[in-house]
């Protein structure tokens, strides 16, 4: 047979480089050197945080699990491992149903409450022309009063006998009641409350979210014909508000969730565990009760409900959110 004919009439040459080691060059060394300095400056910046992330978090979440697994009392000096007898008493438990319930409820009724009058105070104060300052700080004192002076100032309003409350509706021919010892009004009361705590809060946000939206997209709206005040809220202003409705709806829920200096200072849960929500079970169990490894399984249990709550709302929310 004969041979193959070459391509070329050249014979093949060996490579130059071939068989030679290569060394790194001085614009590669001075690369990766760049990287580590950038590196370990960004752990430098960061490491603290993520110290104090692992100490006052990870390591008490960790540890809260662990005693969630034992028979332990607050101040024994003793314990046994029990597994999941603790988390089986908490389900099985009708007073922890009780207080979930009341804490779905009280959620349900803060988190709209506040985020509905927090954009029309916002929308009024943004369209006023003068006090804008005034109203921002009035609406927003209450987000900034403590907690404990506000539950006494609401406790006198609605004494049932010299109260405010009570004697404005008996003024007008209104019937009374005895707001915070009823079974069927102290969770809304106290849920009006929290809407009244939060909603200074929601309007600020919603505030900073209004200075955001570029004024352009108003006028190419009116070029659009939609010239009213109502179409341009549903063309442009919610629209471009979304992300910021997202994270006041988020924030809320989780303060909501989080509620409790005010019932322990109005209710203590009462009348009849009407009021009890999933905060105060976990204090009454741990801290009165002494029965700290059933209170750590109903801490475990709330926090796995927040966490999940949360990301669902997120992932439902965020599909329907705007990003610029």
């Amino acid at each position: 047979m004969s041979e193959p004919l070459a391509l070329s009439g050249a014979p093949d040459e060996p490579s130059p480089t071939r068989g030679v080691r290569t060394f790194p060059t001085a614009a590669a060394s001075l690369g990766r050197r760049r990287a580590f300095t950038e590196a370990m400056a960004a752990w430098t910046l960061a490491g603290p945080a993520v110290c104090f992330l692992l100490v006052l978090f990870f390591l008490p979440v960790i540890g809260v699990f662990v005693i969630a697994l034992t028979d332990w009392q607050f101040g024994a000096r003793t314990l046994s491992f029990v597994g999941l007898a603790n988390f089986r008493e908490v389900f099985a438990d009708d007073g922890f149903r009780t207080s979930l319930l009341n804490t779905v409820i009280y959620v349900l009724i803060v988190v709209p409450g506040t985020l509905i009058p927090g954009l029309l105070i916002a929308l009024l104060i943004e369209s006023g022309k003068s006090c804008r300052s005034f109203y921002r700080a009035i609406h927003f004192l209450p987000f900034m009063a403590t907690l404990t002076a506000m539950a006494i100032a609401w406790e006198a309003l609605l004494h049932p006998t010299i109260g405010l409350v009570n004697q404005t509706l008996a003024a007008i021919g209104l019937p009374t009641a005895n707001w915070l010892r009823d079974e069927n009004t102290a969770l809304p009361v106290l849920a009006v409350i929290g809407v009244w705590q939060n909603l200074g809060y929601a309007m600020v946000l919603f505030l900073a979210g209004l200075k955001s939206i570029p004024q352009d997209l108003y006028d190419a709206a009116d070029v659009d014909g939609a010239d009213l005040w109502l179409d341009q809220l549903r063309t442009v202003t919610l629209p471009m508000l979304g992300p910021v409705s997202m994270f006041i709806v988020i924030v809320i829920a989780l303060r909501a969730f989080e509620a409790f200096d005010t019932i322990q200072i109005l209710t203590q849960g009462g009348p009849g565990h009407a009021s009890e929500v999933l905060l105060y079970t976990l204090y009454r169990e741990s801290f009165v009760y002494l029965r700290t490894g059933y209170g750590a399984a109903v801490a475990v249990v709330f926090l796995a409900i927040v966490v999940t709550l949360t990301l669902v709302q997120a992932r439902l929310m965020d599909r329907k959110v705007h990003y610029q």
